[in-house]
């Protein structure tokens, strides 16, 4: 199948909200770390990508037209090469709100739940989000807040610095529909932008992390 997008946004920039956007436009799958945890064998490929292995990324992301977030986002200079006919999002928000977010998501899901999930794929997943994005982006340095937003200005800067311009959407999900329906050339759905994973969603599906 191939990819037809490539999601180059950190995690935590409304990449779930963006991957059910992606769908109701008629572009899914789309890969996002959930595919990855509840898949023990996207679980098997993703060990191997963070433990340094080459990935073949046709079989990584066979049955699937379209990729946002971690882990594959940490990827995505070898994705825009590799699928050269995708377009690619780069999804953003505000730098503070977004490292807030991270310090209260990702970041104890990916230490804690490395050892507390009670699901092994979740343990898994989060030792690869934990391998990929908080050593392999931020070298261990994300509760660092200046460390992390130079880390965030930096990668957009490179984004924006590789990829054409015509090929390339930056995009913060507040913008709604709009920008979305008119760079993938869809008509506006009816149905409200998706609006998924708060902070309060995601630590409430984590047994392990309080309230």
């Amino acid at each position: 199948m191939g990819l037809n997008i490539i999601g180059a946004g950190f995690g935590r920039t409304g990449t779930q909200s963006l991957k059910q956007a992606i769908e109701i436009l008629g572009f899914g799958p789309c890969h996002h770390m959930y595919e990855v945890r509840n898949s023990l064998r996207q679980i098997k490929i993703w060990q191997a990508i963070a433990a340094g292995g080459s990935a073949d990324w046709d079989t990584v992301f066979d049955g699937f037209s379209a990729q946002v977030d971690w882990p594959a986002a940490a990827y995505w200079r070898e994705l825009a090469a590799h699928f050269p006919q995708a377009k690619v999002i780069l999804s953003v928000r505000d730098p503070v709100a977004w490292h807030e977010s991270m310090l209260q998501t990702i970041v104890p899901s990916s230490t804690i739940g490395a050892e507390q999930d009670p699901d092994a794929n979740g343990r898994a997943g989060s030792e690869i989000i934990r391998k990929v994005a908080l050593e392999g982006i931020f070298d261990g340095r994300i509760t660092d807040r200046a460390f992390a937003l130079e880390r965030f200005a930096r990668h957009r800067q490179d984004v924006v610095e590789t990829i054409p311009p015509d090929r390339l959407l930056v995009f913060d999900v507040r913008e709604g529909w709009g920008p979305l329906c008119r760079f993938l050339n869809r008509p506006v759905p009816e149905t409200p932008f998706p609006s998924s994973n708060s902070v309060s969603e995601f630590r409430a599906r984590k047994s392990y992390l309080a309230p």
